[in-house]
């Protein structure tokens, strides 16, 4: 699918969806616990398909109901899927499931699609060969083989938090008790706290010993809760925040003032950088105001890498992102792929090792591309394009759109209803 977004003022209020961290969390959470949980307020995005119907595949009883729920009868203690498992292209789903699917003892089978196969999954195979238990990929995919027993897990904090994350779903549901050792770099560490808040909604819980040391008492069981609201995402606000800076002014709607969620620093980013940030009765409010250049650290946000780097094109200065390397392992090479496409649009990013500088051209706009973007069969890529396009001085054509549906099926539904006019062709 190919958008063509034609540059605009935005002018309008944007109800965000679901976070997609909270959602799958959430979702696996109660899928493990005996009883009836029904999720609200859900986006039914790709990844968060794959994780549903991978809860099914374990012994969970999944539905999706009217208005953007999920009724869940929860299996207590997974089963081994009968067949592979489809990750599509989540990386969470398929790094949450692995710890899960292991406490089976049984041999499992993950699939996924685009560039999932290929992102790092080292931590991981580590883990498994230091208990001499299978671990590896093959033709049909990734397969390994549990069980993994309770004690001291050491993990490399440096390639993702999503392997945290899937011990501290796992590890709870062993006799005895555990513990996970983190080797510094710790980064996106805001993500094993979402990830804590969440499961202790459940009945879940684990304490940090140290800077560096989670204790996982064992026995536990993860309890039904009845209802469970999921809150706005953050990641995905800041698309829209962006616009708002860049183009107008935007309410984002729908976000917790409390939330856990470390993106939600995309707002004091904003301020750093200069535009208006209002908190309102009805939400967060940002206004377009003249941006200057800024540094920013993407160890714990790096999602956020992205529409950082749109904004700081528009910025006065040169800008720099500090510890942005994990971008190169994403659904796309991000770095890679925001250099060569905001390339086309006469704006500048260079990568320096672990940095990347952004010259930012101020208040002026960018040049309509000669030939199509490419959204790199990235989601993020895409928004983050559609919103430098906002500022362009004619219309940008994006190549695979589509790719939005993997979490925000209807961000040009939103695109449109704040003024900026996209024809999906």
């Amino acid at each position: 699918m190919r958008a063509v977004v034609y540059p605009g003022a935005a002018a309008g209020a944007v109800r965000l969806p679901s976070s997609k961290s909270v959602a799958h969390r959430a979702l696996l959470a109660a899928a493990l616990a005996k009883g009836e949980t029904v999720l609200e307020g859900l986006d039914r995005s790709e990844d968060l398909r794959a994780t549903a119907n991978a809860a099914r595949l374990f012994g969970a009883e999944v539905k999706w109901l009217p208005g953007g729920r999920i009724r869940l009868r929860g299996c207590g203690f997974p089963c081994a899927p009968a067949r592979p498992v489809d990750c599509g292209e989540s990386g969470s789903t398929l790094r949450f499931l692995i710890p899960l699917l292991a406490l089976t003892g049984e041999q499992v089978t993950l699939t996924g699609r685009g560039r999932l196969p290929e992102r790092p999954q080292e931590v991981y195979a580590a883990l498994f060969a230091e208990r001499g238990l299978p671990f590896g990929r093959s033709a049909q995919g990734l397969s390994f083989r549990g069980p993994l027993g309770a004690g001291e897990y050491r993990l490399s904090g440096a390639v993702s938090s999503q392997f945290i994350t899937g011990l501290l779903l796992a590890l709870p549901l062993l006799d005895g008790d555990s513990s996970l050792q983190i080797t510094p770099p710790f980064e996106s560490r805001p993500y094993v706290e979402l990830t804590r808040s969440v499961l202790a909604r459940f009945g879940v819980y684990s304490d940090w010993s140290g800077p560096l040391s989670l204790t996982i008492p064992g026995t536990q069981r993860y309890q039904p809760v009845g209802r469970f609201e999921v809150e706005g995402d953050f990641s995905q606000a800041a698309f829209f925040a962006a616009l708002g800076a860049l183009s107008g002014e935007v309410l984002c709607e729908n976000l917790s003032t409390d939330s856990a969620q470390g993106d939600r620093v995309i707002f004091d980013q904003l301020r750093h950088l200069g535009a208006s940030v209002t908190q309102t009765a009805a939400g967060l409010l940002v206004r377009r105001a003249p941006l200057q250049a800024g540094v920013f650290d993407l160890g714990d946000c790096p999602d956020l890498g992205p529409i950082l780097m749109t904004l700081c094109c528009f910025a006065g200065g040169e800008s720099v992102l500090l510890r942005a390397g994990r971008l190169r392992l994403k659904e796309s090479d991000r770095i890679a792929a925001m250099q060569t496409e905001l390339a086309k649009l006469g704006l500048r990013v260079e990568s320096r090792g672990d940095e990347i500088h952004v010259q930012g051209i101020g208040d002026r706009r960018c040049s309509a591309p000669d030939r199509p973007l490419s959204g790199w069969n990235d989601h993020r890529i895409v928004m983050s394009l559609a919103v430098a396009a906002a500022r362009a001085d004619g219309p940008v054509p994006i190549e695979g759109a589509q790719a939005v549906g993997k979490s925000y099926p209807h961000f040009f539904d939103d695109l449109s209803r704040v003024g900026i006019r996209v024809d999906l062709i």
